[in-house]
């Protein structure tokens, strides 16, 4: 049987928890369709899993997170059958030839100053041994492919490769409550969705942040930890800033659809899904070119250097002064993303595992 390793629904939600959320709807969907095989979700004790149609939930063990992971889940899965790891980690007891796990990039080598000591070092022996042990080793995008296979020190060839989907940003209807909040307009604003992570770059917009100021408009970012990049010395806002803090998926759509633009100066990604499902409604991307955005978004967004003289001002600036470019950016992007489906992933996935 094939078996998936349910600890992410134990989880908050992150772009991991959503790859893995989205493949188990997607799954499920096909499965009632009978072109996805039967299958079981197991999680730790306790655990609320969401209504499946097709697929089956099973609470195993009595730990919870890693414990759970590394010490009761081994214990259920059997000789017949494959355990499918979606969210970075896998009991390392497992045989390698009955499991496979999607690691998403391979953040914890090449961007250490994103995570603490104790993280970083865990992730890195974890996969070092994953790949030893000979698991199926897939992550979602090719630039992820390539840096995971140079820390590993394994041929990339041994990495399949399952790019992530977009639709669900579309599922709930947009709520806009959050805009007359927040006090934003629509076309006024340009839209952040990131974290403080020193990776995300948030700190290099304060330029762009204060070329919006200068025209009446505001950068909105959206997500955790973000304000004290912006504060002044007297501990205020800056100028053209709105600090939204977390939003659920239908205030984020109607951020989307209101936006200006998004614009995402992260300098390392390993597929980069905000500016996926930006496309996904219509809003134009402004990007840092650096990691896996330019693999994912192609042609369909505006570009600047994630550190040097392009800037994110510099794109914004043209942005608002060359007519007509928002409007291609915005039909590039929905016909960009349109490519991008969950369905597509699962079936990707389920290609790649383990026969």
């Amino acid at each position: 049987m094939l078996l998936l390793n349910g600890r992410f629904l134990t989880q908050g939600m992150t772009g991991v928890q959503r790859f893995a959320t989205e493949i188990a709807r997607a799954a499920d969907t096909l499965a009632a369709e009978n072109a996805w095989p039967a299958t079981r979700i197991l999680v730790p004790p306790g655990t609320t899993a969401p209504g499946y149609a097709a697929l089956s939930v099973a609470s195993i063990g009595t730990r919870q997170g890693q414990g759970w992971e590394q010490r009761d889940l081994p214990g259920a899965v059997g000789a017949g059958d494959v355990l499918v790891n979606l969210g970075n980690t896998a009991p390392v007891l497992v045989p390698g030839a009955r499991q496979a796990v999607v690691i998403h990039d391979a953040g914890a080598f090449d961007t250490p100053e994103s995570y603490s000591v104790a993280f970083r070092t865990w992730y890195r022996t974890l996969h070092r041994i994953l790949a030893w042990r000979g698991v199926r080793l897939l992550t979602v995008s090719e630039f992820s492919r390539g840096r995971i296979a140079h820390h590993l020190r394994c041929d990339p060839a041994r990495i399949g490769v399952v790019p992530e989907g977009a639709e669900h940003i579309l599922r709930d209807p947009a709520d806009p409550g959050l805009l007359a909040r927040h006090g934003l307009e629509a076309g006024r604003f340009a839209l952040v969705v990131g974290t403080a992570a020193a990776h995300k770059n948030l700190s290099a917009l304060q330029e762009a942040a204060a070329l919006l100021a200068v025209r009446g408009m505001v950068l909105a970012i959206a997500g955790g930890g973000a304000g004290g990049l912006f504060r002044q010395a007297d501990g205020t806002e800056g100028p053209g800033v709105r600090m939204l803090g977390r939003v659920s998926d239908a205030e984020l759509r109607a951020l989307y659809e209101a936006a200006l633009c998004l614009v995402f100066p992260s300098r390392y990604e390993g597929f980069g899904l905000p500016p996926v499902e930006a496309m996904a409604t219509g809003c134009p991307v402004v990007a840092a070119r650096s990691g896996a955005v330019p693999e994912v978004c192609g042609d369909a967004a505006l570009w600047f250097d994630a550190t040097g003289p392009n800037t994110p001002a510099a794109a914004l600036a043209r942005l608002l002064d060359e007519p007509g470019l928002r409007e291609t950016l915005r039909e590039a992007g929905l016909a960009r993303a349109a490519r991008f489906t969950w369905r597509a992933a699962a079936l990707r996935l389920l290609d790649l595992l383990p026969r």
